[in-house]
């Protein structure tokens, strides 16, 4: 009886495995685009959800001989000549708003007293809604968009009629119309005004008490007439890559994001699954794997780590790029260390062939014995 329950249990194996899945996940690289081939698209909307998702993701291994295509250019320490030459030619412009003091040498009757109770800016000429100013002889002045140098020239163009070798000086006591925003995670968020003095990004990040604890360094945005471009404050202030600096203008609005979607999600054969956040430095895909204990030496698959990096570029064609690391050499851990990792890849480490078929057995041999004790007993009550 025990040979034909055997013979049972080899015949129906096979029907068995080839109904059930393995269980956990995994990776199938043999289904992946190699290198960098074109990921396929289906244009046809009516068909695009019959696609595979494996059939719209590249796979790039990370070899020592490719690593300088896939690694970020590194910022260092450079000088911006751009920014120089616009700080050289940088003159303020008046606008609605702001206080003139105009002064006219020898004529101290035209010059209005500031008095022991009146600052400059209270007794100084205030800029109207509609761009000009009131002046005695001469009644408006338009102002606006003007430099004081030009302003100090129309004014004694025009007093000339009426004073003789007019000296006119004009600058500026309170500058109110012209202004940037600072917001997010700096110590004091708010409006910078533009002044005489040029405003730079980096001033301005200071004057606003400098970044907070949970500040993004990397993802700044500059935000202009509406276009948005991103700027690392780690190259600028870690890096002194002054590229990154820029020169302020009216309207402008920098925002420095919370760190909390610096993450990035590390799972799969490692001892210690978890999410990591990317500090300032950055996080590199070796010192990943450490910080969460490193690959499960009993379980995991050293040839197959994985990052999945999703593409939010182009939605059409291909939706994520998916690295691979083999590491079954340790030796290749230093590749690791100059693979740089983005904020929501997913490090994934896959299991080993022996580990996903030990999974399949684990869910037939309880069959199995319930099969073996099923029969004991089918044959315990005939000999009874």
């Amino acid at each position: 009886m025990n040979h034909y329950k055997k013979l049972l249990v080899a015949a129906a194996l096979p029907i068995i495995l080839a109904g059930c899945t393995v269980p956990g996940t995994y990776l199938n690289v043999d289904s992946l685009n190699i290198d960098d081939k074109s990921a396929n698209s289906n244009d046809d909307a009516n068909s695009a959800e019959s696609v595979d998702i494996l059939d719209r993701v590249n796979l790039y291994p990370l070899t020592a001989d490719k690593m300088a295509t896939y690694k970020a250019p590194q910022q260092r320490a450079q000088i911006n000549p751009a920014l120089d030459a616009k700080l050289a030619a940088y003159e303020y412009r008046v606008g609605a708003g702001d206080i003139l003091n105009v002064t006219i040498w020898d004529h101290p009757e035209l010059t209005i007293p500031a008095g022991s109770y009146r600052s400059t800016s209270e007794s100084g000429n205030w800029v109207r809604a509609d761009g000009t100013i009131f002046y005695p002889y001469i009644g408006e002045v338009n102002v606006v968009d003007k430099t004081v140098t030009e302003i100090s020239a129309i004014m004694t163009k025009r007093l000339a009629k009426f004073i003789e070798s007019p000296q006119v000086d004009v600058n500026v006591a309170a500058f109110r119309s012209k202004k940037a925003y600072i917001t997010g995670e700096v110590e004091e968020p708010g409006q910078q005004f533009i002044t005489n003095v040029p405003l730079t990004l980096l001033d301005a990040i200071n004057l606003s008490g400098g970044l907070s604890d949970a500040a993004a360094w990397r993802n700044v945005t500059l935000t202009r007439h509406g276009e948005e471009q991103e700027i690392s404050l780690h190259g600028l202030m870690q890096r002194g890559d002054l590229t990154q600096n820029r020169l302020l203008r009216p309207g402008d609005i920098v925002h420095v994001p919370r760190n909390d979607g610096q993450k990035v999600f590390v799972m799969g054969e490692v001892n210690n699954p978890q999410v990591l956040k990317i500090d300032r430095s950055g996080m590199s895909l070796t010192e990943a794997l450490g910080s969460v204990g490193g690959i499960n030496q009993l379980a995991a698959d050293a040839t197959g780590i994985f990052v999945v990096r999703a593409n939010r570029q182009n939605e059409k064609s291909t939706i994520a790029d998916i690295y691979q690391l083999d590491i079954s050499n340790s030796a290749a851990l230093v590749i690791g260390t100059e693979f740089d990792l983005k904020p929501y890849d997913i490090v994934y480490v896959t299991a080993a062939p022996i580990v996903r078929w030990n999974r399949v057995l684990s869910q037939i041999l309880p069959t199995i014995s319930g099969f073996d004790e099923l029969t004991n007993g089918v044959n315990t009550i005939r000999n009874w």
